[in-house]
């Protein structure tokens, strides 16, 4: 009888001690299980991320080639070939080059050369560090999505400057422009502010590049235009005679590319695919660039006594420069505001530049510059900033960039020359440069 109780309570003693060992197992199981849950959930997040940033660059490939039909379209048709090379060579080169220097000029981080966020650099070459693939990189993309969707926005850069230069310029120096301009000017003055620099700690603001992507192009347009001079019979007796371009359908087409490419390029710059915000920077985009368009055709209705395509194309493009520095702060009714401004200021701004005697095919510097610069303003229309750190910032890089830019065009023009002769001009730049046309057959450009 003993025997059986001390066999029962030890039994008793067992089952005392295994029950709790098995709900601590059960909690231990169950926190594994909300751990696991948890990765599986951030690792879908990142990737659902770095996608999203995948289709934004993709997107703003595709408005390299809106970029060649806008300049094509405006242009004559005797520079067309010129025009498609240039702008086929200008991703390459910008690619090439931001890989050479840019994004390690651009985005210094903690290695390297730093000095007080005016300039640094991390090195030659780019190469993933460690976690570079992961979500310890950053929660919104890998190191190369990085890469790959900053490089496409550089080479926009020298894109801006094409527009403004065609029809007259030498091949080779251009594109020696834009490997200077795109591979070492750019990224060192893109550093201030997305590189965490100087004017990144005064508190400027720019998204996604109304001033250190459409400025800094325009600031470069601006410099080529005034050492080259205007083409061939654009100002005759002191009057200003317009060069019609040679496809308005050309031109329609690269200015939709174009917008469709801007979802990539604000909706990307959002960095993730948080929902509420990349939705929220694709309507204030819309809206902008709808309001552009309405802001254009009222003011050239008005001032021309008719509507013009071009304007109202132009419109468009302003309104999208202008909203690029606040999508994500400025309201849904200040972003039309700023649409209907940028597009109206585009129509005035391009006859101004017209009689300064500034020959501008495309309008890249009233687009990119003049919208650019008003676009940075217009970020102050949300509460979180002010108006002091934008005007710092537009100042600081018309005093950096437009000398820049002068000064390479400046050295090649009394090197090898910038500006190709008259007689080639007035035959085109396709047979000159090219030697070939991009309508063969259908007619031979021997005159203005």
């Amino acid at each position: 009888m003993q025997k059986i109780k001390k066999i029962a309570m030890l039994l008793i003693a067992l089952c005392a001690v295994a029950l709790p060992m098995a709900t601590l197992a059960e909690d231990v199981a169950a926190e594994v299980t909300a751990v696991d849950a948890l990765a599986t959930a951030d690792t879908a997040m990142f990737t659902v991320n770095n996608t999203w940033m995948m289709v934004a660059t993709f997107l703003v490939f595709i408005m390299h080639l809106g970029f060649a039909m806008v300049e094509t379209g405006l242009t004559r048709a005797k520079n067309s070939v010129n025009i498609l090379f240039k702008n086929t060579a200008i991703p390459a080169i910008g690619l090439l080059t931001y890989a050479m220097v840019g994004f390690n000029l651009m985005y210094p981080g903690e290695m390297g050369v730093d000095w007080n966020g005016i300039f640094g650099f991390a090195g030659f070459g780019i190469s993933c560090p460690e976690g570079g693939l992961t979500s310890a990189y950053n929660p919104g993309y890998t190191y190369w999505t990085d890469f790959l969707f900053q490089g496409m926005f550089a080479a926009t850069a020298a894109t801006i400057v094409s527009g403004a230069v065609a029809g007259r310029v030498k091949l080779g120096p251009f594109l020696i422009f834009s490997a200077i301009y795109v591979g070492i000017v750019y990224p060192w003055v893109g550093s201030w502010k997305w590189g965490a620099g100087w004017l990144d700690n005064i508190g400027f603001y720019d998204f996604a590049g109304s001033t250190l992507v459409h400025s800094v192009g325009g600031w470069g347009a601006l410099a080529g235009i005034i050492l080259l001079g205007p083409r061939l019979g654009k100002y005759v007796n002191g009057k200003v005679k317009a060069i019609q371009g040679h496809s308005m359908p050309l031109l329609t087409i690269g200015v939709f590319l174009l917008w469709l490419g801007w979802f990539g390029f604000n909706g990307g710059s959002v960095l993730s695919a948080d929902p509420g915000l990349v939705s929220y920077v694709l309507v204030t985009t819309c809206l902008a660039a709808a309001a552009g368009i309405i802001g254009s055709m009222t003011t050239s209705w008005i001032v021309q006594k008719h509507p013009d395509l071009t304007m109202v194309l132009n419109g468009c493009l302003a309104g999208l420069v202008g909203i690029t520095a606040g999508a994500d702060v400025i309201s849904v009714p200040w972003a039309v505001v700023v649409g209907l401004v940028c597009g109206a200021i585009a129509v005035v701004s391009v006859m101004f530049f017209d009689r300064l005697k500034l020959d501008d095919p495309v309008g890249a510097t009233t687009v990119h510059l003049v919208c650019g610069i008003l676009g940075t303003l217009f970020v102050a229309l949300s509460p979180d900033h002010g108006i002091v750190p934008q005007l710092i910032g537009i100042a600081a890089y018309a005093v950096v960039c437009f000398p820049a830019a002068l000064l390479i065009f400046m050295v090649l023009k009394v090197t090898v020359g910038i500006r190709v002769s008259k007689e080639e001009e007035l035959k085109g730049l396709d047979l000159g440069e090219h030697g070939m046309e991009a309508y063969h057959g259908f007619q031979f450009f021997t005159n203005v």
